[in-house]
């Protein structure tokens, strides 16, 4: 029981950080002097460069199983009948 007294609490403490976060933000969208107008350039980077990063990553440590190999997975032993 204890360790989810802890959970809720990281998560208290996560939520009300996202909320101050966002209260900042309209506070600060309210005090901008002009409106902003969105540029292309900028909105396709920031919708590509994450998940195209991601597989990248994914990529990078994706290793295929060494001849003979296939189908097993080191992790869970299989058992012979």
């Amino acid at each position: 029981m204890p360790n989810l007294a802890l959970k809720l609490r990281q998560i208290g403490l996560l939520w009300f950080l996202a909320l101050g976060l966002s209260a900042a933000l309209v506070g600060a969208g309210r005090r901008w002097p002009d409106s902003l107008t969105p540029a292309s350039g900028p909105i396709w980077t920031l919708l590509l460069l994450p998940p195209l990063a991601m597989a990248l990553w994914l990529l990078g440590r994706w290793s295929l199983p060494a001849p003979g190999q296939e189908g097993q997975s080191e992790a869970i032993p299989h058992e012979q009948h």
